[in-house]
């Protein structure tokens, strides 16, 4: 199968308006402190912070980018807010770029993918972008209904099966999880799939039986189809900000987390999260969405998300 790509063009426009809101709130407050003052003192510091910390990057990566902005300030005898710009993007970059973003093979058989994430994340849209996006790289596709505690998620990934043409496997509302995750791999495996794709229960994750049928279901699979889960994604949605943090930090504790996504980054302006996200996490942000059109979907590139967020409208 040939490398995924996207048309780079049209991703990074859509990019670029995705993170719009983000970029009113962080970037043009950074835009203001590092212009408006004319000296680096303590009061630029602490607009610098509020700036940061309103745009939800946490505190922890706040103090990191602030601490090395001192530093470098001290050690060039840097006077001017304005000359420390580049060094803030280039922490940025590094923070970005921490961690591999490329999706996980199996040369031996089908790519488990097991999808997490709590209920209004966009958790279903987003497995039938992911769906749609490896399909079209020429990818065959199994798609494993393990949400058996909600009807309507059964039913919603049902119709994005039918509407992609995609094979699915999946069993009554209440039925066992791990029974439809052991029958897709054998599914899958029959079928020759390049990847199966796992939606699980989306309850809130703070419930301690939802993390046990996670461990269940990753135990049953791997069990069929040696290595996997080969990557377990959590789609958060931007909007929650600090949540998604906390979200992400309690799942990987049942199910090791490989990457996040990051959904309905048009509609907020808390995107500075995907900073926080790939500093104190060390979990790589592998792809992102935008609204509910299938093709607002695209792999996590640190790189083009540093030049959407810094551009200017």
């Amino acid at each position: 199968m040939d490398k995924l790509k996207i048309s780079a063009g049209s991703f990074a426009e859509k990019l670029k308006n995705g993170l719009a809101k983000t970029r009113k709130n962080f970037i043009d407050g950074v835009n203001h402190v590092f212009t408006f003052w004319k000296k680096v003192d303590e009061e630029f510091w602490e607009e610098l912070e509020d700036i940061m910390l309103t745009s939800d990057i946490g505190v922890d990566t706040c103090e990191k980018i602030i601490n090395d902005l001192r530093e470098t300030a001290k050690k060039e005898h840097i006077i001017e807010p304005a000359r420390l710009m580049d060094r803030l993007k280039e922490n940025i970059s590094a923070m970005l770029t921490k961690a591999p973003s490329s999706l996980a093979k199996n040369p031996d058989g089908p790519c488990v993918i097991l999808v997490v994430g709590v209920n209004g994340t966009g958790k279903t849209t987003s497995i039938a972008k992911l769906a749609n996006y490896l399909k079209n790289s020429g990818a065959k596709i199994m798609l494993a209904a393990a949400d058996t505690f909600r009807a309507a998620a059964i039913d919603q990934l049902q119709v994005w099966a039918n509407r992609l043409n995609i094979d699915i496997i999946k069993t009554r509302e209440g039925g066992d999880p791990s029974a439809v995750c052991f029958d897709a791999a054998a599914a899958a495996k029959a079928r020759g799939c390049d990847y199966l794709i796992v939606d699980t229960a989306g309850r809130l994750h703070s419930k301690n039986n939802l993390m046990e049928e996670l461990k269940k279901i990753t135990r049953v699979i791997s069990r069929e189809i040696p290595g996997a889960p080969h990557e377990t994604l959590i789609v958060l949605d931007a909007g929650t900000g600090k949540n998604a943090l906390l979200q992400a930090k309690t799942f990987s504790e049942s199910s090791p987390v490989t990457g996040i996504v990051l959904a309905k980054l048009d509609g907020t302006a808390k995107g500075g999260i995907v900073i926080t996200i790939s500093d104190e996490l060390g979990i790589p942000v592998k792809f992102i969405g935008f609204g509910e059109k299938l093709e607002n979907w695209g792999e996590f590139n640190g790189a083009e998300f540093l030049e959407a967020l810094f551009a200017k409208d």
